[in-house]
C-alpha cells in the first residue's frame, strides 16, 4: 500500500478491506463513557478525562471527548451497529472510536509493538514511568511542540534539558508557571518536533500536524489513549513513532496496566 494521506483515506482503504475483510460482519457488541478527574498528589493543577469506549470484538477503541459532550443515548445507540455504518456517524468522536476498535481487533498491539508494563504506584507515579516511557520516543532536538498538555511529559523533557512549547485547547499554565499556547498551528515554525496526543484525530488538528510533518520531515511522535489502533497506520507516512495505550488506561487502577510502542528508528 502506498503511504497514507489522511484519516478519510485510511477510513476507504477499511471500507474496501484492505485493513480486513472482518469489515463486513463487525459490529460494536458494548459502548460506555468513562468520566475521570485527578489531582496527583504535590501537584497543584487538576484536570478530567472523558472518553468514549467501544467493543468489537475483543477489542477496545477509544476516543476522548470534551465533557458533556455525549448524552447517553449516543453511546447506546452505538451498541449492536455495524462498525461499516459507525464510520459515517455524524459524531466525530463516534467514527474514532469505532475505527479504533476496529483496527485493534484485526491488528492487534501485542503482535506489533513493544509493551511496556507501567508498574503498580500512586497515580503520580503511573503518571511519571508512563511519561517517560513516551518521552523516550523522541529524538534528541532542540525544541518540541507538545500538543495536549500533560505535566508528567513536560516534567521529563525538562530532565532532558529540552526545550518546550507547550499547547492545549484549555490554555492556562504548566506546573511551572510558563504559558500554555492555544493554538498549535501557529508556533509549528518554532519547533524541531512534536509530541501530539491522540485526541488531535478528534478536533481536528490531525491533518495539519501530519502534513506539516510530512513537508518539512520534523518527527511527529504520538502518544495515543485515543486512536491507539489508529495512529500505527500512519507510521512512515508523516507518523515517526507512537505511544499506544489501549483501554484500560494507567489511571484508572494502581495495579500493572500496559502500553505499546512503535518506536522510530532515531528514538532517544
Amino acid at each position: 500500500m502506498s503511504p497514507l494521506r489522511s484519516l478519510a483515506e485510511l477510513t476507504e482503504e477499511i471500507r474496501d478491506g484492505w485493513h480486513g475483510e472482518q469489515i463486513a460482519d463487525a459490529a460494536v457488541s458494548l459502548g460506555f463513557l468513562t468520566q475521570q478527574g485527578v489531582r496527583h498528589a504535590s501537584r497543584s493543577t487538576s484536570y478530567r478525562n472523558h472518553v468514549l469506549s467501544l467493543r468489537v470484538a475483543d477489542a477496545v477503541g477509544s476516543c476522548a471527548v470534551e465533557p458533556g459532550e455525549l448524552t447517553e443515548d449516543v453511546v447506546l445507540d452505538c451498541v449492536g451497529a455495524p462498525v461499516a455504518e459507525l464510520l459515517d456517524h455524524p459524531t466525530t468522536a463516534v467514527r474514532i472510536a469505532a475505527m479504533d476498535a476496529y483496527l485493534q481487533s484485526v491488528r492487534p498491539h501485542h503482535r506489533h509493538a513493544e509493551e511496556v508494563v507501567i508498574g503498580r504506584g500512586s497515580s503520580l507515579q503511573k503518571s511519571l514511568h508512563r511519561a517517560k516511557s513516551v518521552v523516550d520516543l523522541l529524538p534528541s532536538v532542540r525544541r518540541v511542540l507538545v500538543v495536549g498538555v500533560v505535566n508528567s511529559l513536560l516534567h521529563h523533557l525538562r530532565e532532558r534539558g529540552t526545550d518546550y512549547l507547550a499547547c492545549d485547547y484549555k490554555g492556562g499554565q504548566t506546573e511551572w508557571g510558563e504559558s500554555v499556547h492555544t493554538d498549535a498551528l501557529s508556533v509549528l515554525a518554532d519547533c524541531d518536533a512534536i509530541l501530539a496526543s491522540g485526541m488531535v484525530l478528534s478536533n481536528g488538528t490531525f491533518q495539519p500536524l501530519l502534513d506539516h510533518a510530512r513537508a518539512t520531515g520534523k518527527p511527529l511522535v504520538f502518544f495515543a489513549q485515543t486512536g491507539s489502533g489508529i495512529l500505527p497506520c500512519f507510521l512512515g507516512s508523516g507518523v515517526t513513532a507512537v505511544s499506544a495505550e489501549p483501554y484500560p488506561f494507567f489511571w484508572l487502577g494502581g495495579g500493572p496496566s500496559s502500553l505499546y510502542r512503535y518506536p522510530g528508528e532515531d528514538a532517544a
